[in-house]
């Protein structure tokens, strides 16, 4: 088979980010830009700061994601690109820059969703990892169980109806006083903490249901740091940050197991920025490890937004013969 090169490029949201992957697998080049320091002071995301930083940097990160592999656009069969969900101005600096390449260059463009870029995030950690298989997507945006079939063919088993587990987690850092990323700092902390120190709700909903509900904890959480700062009582936050951190994986680990066992499916995979948390990573090894589930984790560096991901991702759809059309535009709110 000849060799397939893809170039990814992913800006749905503060990292600008490029990278060449062959065959789907075989990650060349991997570059990104993280915004950080430039978003930290506001204590989140803020949407103008990250299209412009985007402008600002995404000629020089493909660049050196090419420069990397010894490669110019002439020799890439592709290119794939994030055209949502995520932020939209954001997602149109990365869309109209791979647009542009792709037309001038005379190469297929490819669209591809975020969500489904993370669950090929897998595929980049395991040359032999193949469907079928449920993930488990957990981001600040997204917390979802997907069934997955085979490639581009999937099953939403269920999702979040209200806050997504990141965007539980950045909402419980900022009320303890922790830096953006919340999510990192909740990690950091917690393991200096007692994870029993405050039995903070376990929302499991409907016994059937594959759904899941953060808002409650979320508020439990809030609710008794509020309370403690009306009765002048100090809770070491360490603790706090700990025992709100063993109810979310909690949920997500039992969640997932559960959707193994009503699919019959004996696999299951990670995918999202928040499998990084290694609270999670340990929750889910010993609850798959238990019911005798094979566990797949990306590498870190796979799990945040990346375009090694995307690129992958864009592998399978170009096998399929996917091919955007050049007026493809962004869509921030896009669903599976």
């Amino acid at each position: 088979m000849t060799d397939i090169h893809i170039l990814g490029i992913e800006s749905s949201c503060d990292e600008t980010a490029a990278a060449v992957v062959r065959n789907g697998r075989a990650v060349l080049s991997n570059v990104i830009h993280s915004q950080i320091p430039e978003h930290r002071p506001y204590g989140g995301v803020v949407p103008e700061i990250a299209s412009r930083n985007h402008v600002g940097k995404i000629t020089e990160v493909v660049d050196a994601a090419l420069r990397e592999v010894n490669m110019s656009l002439s020799d890439i069969d592709a290119v794939a690109v994030t055209y949502g969900p995520g932020l939209v101005g954001a997602l149109l600096v990365g869309l109209s820059f791979a647009k542009a390449m792709a037309f001038a260059a005379r190469k297929p463009l490819i669209g591809v969703h975020h969500i489904m870029g993370h669950i090929y995030a897998n595929y980049l950690s395991d040359e032999a990892f193949a469907p079928p298989f449920v993930c488990l997507v957990v981001s600040g945006g997204h917390t979802h169980l997907i069934r997955v079939t085979d490639d581009g063919v999937y099953e939403i088993l269920g999702k979040t109806r209200d806050d997504a587990a990141g965007e539980a987690f950045d909402k419980v850092a900022r009320a303890l006083g922790l830096p953006y990323p919340g999510g990192v700092e909740i990690d950091r902390l917690a393991k200096t903490g007692d994870a029993t120190a405050f039995a903070f709700p376990r929302v499991m909903l409907e016994s059937d249901s594959l759904d899941f509900s953060f808002s409650g904890l979320k508020s439990a959480v809030l609710n008794e740091l509020n309370s403690a700062k009306m009765q002048n009582i100090t809770h070491n936050p360490a603790d706090v940050a700990a025992s709100f951190q063993r109810a979310v994986v909690d949920v997500l680990a039992a969640k997932a197991v559960a959707a193994c066992k009503t699919t019959g499916l004996q696999t299951l995979a990670l995918a999202g920025g928040v499998s990084c948390n290694t609270a999670l990573r340990t929750r889910m090894a010993e609850a798959c490890a238990a019911a005798g589930i094979a566990l797949h984790i990306p590498a870190p560096v796979f799990c945040t937004d990346n375009a090694a991901m995307i690129a992958a991702a864009g592998f399978y759809e170009f096998k399929a013969g996917r091919i955007a059309a050049n007026d493809l535009n962004a869509y921030p709110n896009l669903t599976l």
